[in-house]
C-alpha cells in the first residue's frame, strides 16, 4: 500500500509550521522556559497545518516550486520564514517587557534592587517586584485568553505578508522605533505614581534632616521607602488586568503594521 503526499501542501506546513515556531520562541507567553521545548513543537506543526489552507490562498498558485527548484532556493525560503516568524515574535515581546520595566523601576526606586537575581526561567535579571509583575503578565494572558488572540494576530499575518514575500524592513525598523518609545512610556504610566510618591519621601527626609540634623533621618530612608512601595504598589498591582489588555491590543496593531 503506498502513501502519496502532496509536495506542494507539504511545503506550505514546513514553512507556516517554522515562521510560527520561530515566532513562539521570542513571543511571551510561549518563550517563557517553563513551557517545554516538546509542547512549543507539537503547537508549531499543529498551527502550521491549520494556517495551511489560508496560506495557501494568500500566496496563490505561484506557492509549492521551492522543494522541486532545488534546496538552496527551499532553504532561502525557510531562512526568511525564521526571520518573519523573529521579527513579529520581537515585537510583540517588545511590547510586553514594559511589564517588566515597570517593575524594575518599582524596585530601583524602592529599594528592592538589592536583591536582584537571575531567573533561569524569563533569562532575565530582576528583582522581586520585576519578576513578580512578569509572572503575573504570564498568568494573565493564559488566563484571559489573549495568548489566544496574539495567535490569531500570527495566522493573520500570512494573509497580509504571504510565504515567499520579504519583509519590509524599513517598516520595521520605525516599528522597533516607536515600540521601545511605547515600552518606556507604557512601563512609566504603571509605575509612574508610586515613583512620584517615592521621590517626595525622598524630599521629605531631605527636608527633616536639613531642619533636625541630629535626627538623621535618612538612615529610615530605606525602611520607609520599601514599606510605602509593598503599601502603595497593590494599586499599581491592581491595574495590571488592564494593562495587559492594553499591550495585548498593541502587539496585534504593532504586527499588522509590519505584515501589511
Amino acid at each position: 500500500m503506498g502513501l502519496t503526499l502532496p509536495l506542494a501542501s507539504l511545503e506550505v506546513v514546513m514553512l507556516a509550521g517554522v515562521r510560527i515556531a520561530a515566532f513562539l520562541l521570542i513571543a511571551p507567553p510561549f518563550s517563557h522556559r517553563a513551557i517545554p521545548g516538546q509542547v512549543k513543537a507539537m503547537l508549531a506543526v499543529g498551527l502550521g497545518m491549520l494556517a495551511a489552507p489560508r496560506a495557501t490562498e494568500a500566496a496563490g498558485p505561484g506557492l509549492g516550486t521551492s522543494i522541486a527548484s532545488g534546496t538552496a532556493q527551499f532553504i532561502g525560503d525557510v531562512l526568511l520564514q525564521v526571520l518573519i516568524g523573529s521579527a513579529l515574535g520581537f515585537l510583540v515581546m517588545l511590547v510586553f517587557s514594559a511589564v517588566q520595566a515597570a517593575g524594575n523601576m518599582l524596585d530601583l526606586f524602592g529599594g528592592f534592587q538589592l536583591a536582584a537575581a537571575f531567573d533561569p526561567m524569563s533569562m532575565s535579571n530582576g528583582a522581586q517586584f520585576a519578576r513578580l509583575y512578569q509572572l503575573t503578565a504570564i498568568v494573565l494572558l493564559f488566563a484571559s485568553d489573549a495568548y489566544q488572540v496574539v495567535i490569531g494576530g500570527l495566522v493573520r499575518s500570512f494573509d497580509a505578508l504571504p510565504l515567499g514575500t520579504p519583509l519590509d524592513l524599513a517598516v520595521m525598523a520605525e516599528t522597533v522605533t516607536t515600540g521601545v518609545t511605547g515600552m518606556f512610556l507604557a512601563a512609566l504610566q504603571v509605575a509612574g505614581p508610586l515613583i512620584a510618591v517615592l521621590f517626595l519621601a525622598d524630599v521629605g527626609l531631605g527636608l527633616l534632616t536639613r531642619v533636625a540634623p541630629a535626627l538623621n533621618a535618612f538612615a529610615l530612608g530605606f525602611p520607609l521607602k520599601i514599606l510605602l512601595t509593598v503599601l502603595l504598589g497593590v494599586t499599581a498591582y491592581l491595574a495590571l488586568p488592564q494593562v495587559v489588555a492594553a499591550l495585548t491590543d498593541t502587539a496585534l496593531t504593532d504586527v499588522g503594521r509590519v505584515a501589511r
